[in-house]
């Protein structure tokens, strides 16, 4: 997003700030109130994640929301002045605008005015790599704009006749964009059903082979990426910058135990994700949904960790709700908590405890032999133990076994080889069904 006759394009991040809202979810918990500074760092991070230089930001308190600039009328002008001192052509405003303060605002600033799902959208649009990415950001960004468009426009239903048999100027082609942007989405929605079938047979692939599948899950920026890079040694792409990777990546890795599982590295969840967004990429998170386990990796150095947790929890607990809810309602036995970015702490060791999480550095690999062997553990409290009589002849089975399960004992007669194994209750139904 650069401007080659200028330079960078300059920018100005604003917060308008209600100290009496909270942060998080519906889900959260009491005291992850997401703090004013920590709100504006994140959005000028997002913003300069798009290229944008940010030369002025800055948190304004709201002692009431006005309908027509959201800001007061002293804090428009203030904005105003800053933006003509700095040469600020895009001012990001960290919050929902409806089309008419959007509008308002533009026409106040002299510059190019970007709500919170605006710029959203904009960093979705230049991280999706794949097909599937690129349909779900295009749905999503249709959504936003069909709505601002209808909004935008709803003085000119006031020119129309007293029937509404005639339009008055404009409305025809208002109209036309609407049916345009409306045959496009529905477009759109058919190819990313054809996606979710797709991924089903994928899943339904992946249960007749089977292997377990291990989800990374959290806020974005958190590490993610970083860990399923240690963890894999694949060469997905890291950085510290928010929502760096959107397209989800799958990769076979090796436990202590042997056993293989699939890591499978998502989309960064985000507070205040826009509604359109979390429709859109529900293909993308049913991978999750389909785990047999949930890694929850949290920015453990970060001043909002708490709010954080919240948020991705939330939208976790959203993804239950319903009648055709891709998550089953016990989802939480399913997760474990890994607090990474322990060496911005000192080391694993000094990350405060909390039950049941491992804390690591995904950076320098510290902890990670202890996530390993976390989820060894949990693999096994998941499993039965059965003993098997198969033929010598039959080499099939028996490397089966050795391939999914966990043989505890073994032993060879010239007729029999009898072993006892451990394996998951699906893995046990899809061996019995082999005829054994």
């Amino acid at each position: 997003m650069k401007d080659t006759r200028d330079g960078p394009t300059r920018a100005a991040v604003i917060l308008p700030h209600d100290r009496f809202q909270r942060g998080g979810t519906a889900h959260g918990e009491a005291g992850a109130n997401r703090a004013a500074e920590a709100k504006l760092a994140e959005a000028v991070g997002l913003t300069a994640s798009i290229g944008l230089t940010i030369v002025y930001s800055a948190i304004f308190p709201l002692r009431a929301m006005r309908s027509s600039s959201l800001l007061g009328e002293g804090q428009v002008e203030m904005v105003r002045e800053e933006c003509a001192r700095h040469g600020v052509t895009v001012v990001v405003v960290d919050a929902a605008l409806s089309p008419v303060q959007q509008r308002n605002l533009e026409r106040a600033w002299g510059a190019k005015v970007i709500d919170r799902t605006g710029l959203i959208l904009e960093i979705f649009g230049e991280r999706a790599r794949t097909k599937e990415g690129a349909l779900q950001v295009e749905l999503a960004h249709l959504d936003y704009q069909r709505t601002r468009l209808v909004r935008s426009w709803t003085h000119l239903e006031r020119q129309r006749g007293g029937f509404g048999f005639l339009g008055g100027p404009g409305e025809s082609q208002i109209e036309l964009d609407r049916r345009l942007i409306g045959d496009r989405m529905v477009r759109l929605k058919k190819e990313l059903e054809q996606v979710r079938r797709t991924r089903g047979l994928h899943r339904s692939a992946r249960a007749r082979v089977p292997y377990p599948v291990v989800a990374l899950v959290g806020y974005t920026n958190a590490g993610k990426s970083t860990l399923f890079n240690a963890l894999t040694g694949a060469g997905v792409f890291a950085q510290d910058q928010l929502f760096a990777t959107l397209d989800p990546t799958m990769r076979a890795i090796k436990l202590p135990s042997g056993r293989t599982v699939i890591l499978s590295d998502t989309v960064g969840f985000i507070s205040d994700l826009p509604t359109q967004l979390v429709e859109a990429f529900r293909a993308t998170l049913e991978e999750v949904a389909a785990a047999d386990i949930i890694l929850h990796v949290r920015d453990a150095a970060h001043p909002d960790t708490a709010a954080q947790r919240a948020d991705v929890l939330g939208v976790l607990g959203d993804m239950a709700q319903g009648d055709d809810a891709p998550m089953d309602e016990g989802w939480p036995r399913r997760v474990i908590e890994v607090l990474n970015k322990a060496d911005l702490m000192g080391g694993v060791e000094s990350v405060p405890e909390i039950p049941g999480a491992i804390a690591v550095s995904a950076l320098t690999g510290d902890g990670l032999d202890a996530l390993r062997e976390a989820l060894d553990a949990r693999m096994v409290a998941g499993m039965e133990t059965a003993d098997y009589r198969i033929a010598p002849a039959d080499g099939a089975s028996l490397a089966w076994l050795y391939e999914h399960g966990e043989v505890l004992a073994r032993e060879d007669a010239e007729d029999m080889i009898r072993v006892s194994v451990r394996l998951t209750s699906a893995d046990r139904a899809r061996f019995e069904q082999r005829g054994h």
